[in-house]
């Protein structure tokens, strides 16, 4: 059911620091997760890491499990941000297998990832997805419910919702279309040029954060044995200056 976390902080680390190199770390949760509330077993589907420079943002995704990919586990000690999200896939049945499948995905400065599933989909999904452009539709990355429900988040951004506003909004709307539905969204928005801004939900979905020096990290299952903050369900984080985390019930 795919693992997830994201990071904010006031200096760069590196991406290793948080997805490769920790007890727990997400390349760990990608083969011995501890947490996949009855959604398989490993993530091995793909795995994706979106972050920001002082160039712009990037990302690197591939539809091949993380462990296999020795470039990026050496890139991934090179390269430093102040601000990303990475994540690792464990596909639902009946969903490609693809990079375009893969989280995070990444549009301008906003970063997005989605753990969980998406129930009755897609016919569950119809009337949330009329209110996209046919032109959006017809250019999703892939046909899953993540990339759906990314373009759902978008628009709402496009219309000028605060972050943590347009995802509470889309999970909401779902799980009235989908009820059961598990919706572990994860937002990573404002880019070098603005204050990053990290949005995350747990809704039937493991999910906890920490904050020390380094910043505020949220991550699906804590990577290390420090006394991290479980997240309750049906709740929504919120980190907007790097030091701070404010949860509100959705």
């Amino acid at each position: 059911m795919c693992r997830h976390l994201g990071h904010v902080g006031p200096r760069p680390v590196t991406l290793a620091s948080r997805v490769t190199e920790p007890e727990h770390s997400l390349l760990v949760q990608s083969y011995a997760p501890a947490d996949m509330r009855g959604g398989g077993t490993v993530n091995a589907d793909g795995f994706g890491v979106g972050w920001y420079s002082d160039t712009g943002p990037h990302s690197y995704r591939s539809p091949v499990p993380m462990w296999t990919d020795g470039s990026f586990l050496d890139l991934a000690t090179a390269i430093s941000s102040p601000a990303f999200v990475a994540a690792v896939r464990s596909a639902t049945v009946g969903m490609p297998v693809s990079t375009g499948a893969c989280a995070p995905f990444r549009d301008a400065d906003r970063v997005f990832s989605h753990n969980g599933v998406v129930r009755g989909w897609p016919g569950s999904l119809r009337d949330l997805a009329a209110e996209l452009d046919p032109e959006a539709l017809m250019t999703l990355e892939a046909p899953t419910d993540s990339a759906v429900l990314w373009a759902l988040v978008r628009r709402r951004l496009d219309a000028g919702k605060d972050p943590a506003d347009a995802v509470a909004d889309v999970v909401t709307r779902t799980l009235a279309a989908a009820p059961g539905s598990r919706l572990n969204l994860m937002l990573l928005t404002g880019g070098p040029a603005g204050e990053p801004v990290l949005v995350a939900t747990a809704v039937h979905h493991a999910l906890s954060w920490v904050v020390d020096d380094e910043g505020v990290t949220v991550a699906s299952e804590p990577l290390d044995d420090r006394p991290w903050t479980p997240v309750a369900d049906h709740h929504l984080v919120v980190t907007r200056d790097a030091a701070a985390v404010e949860v509100t019930a959705l």
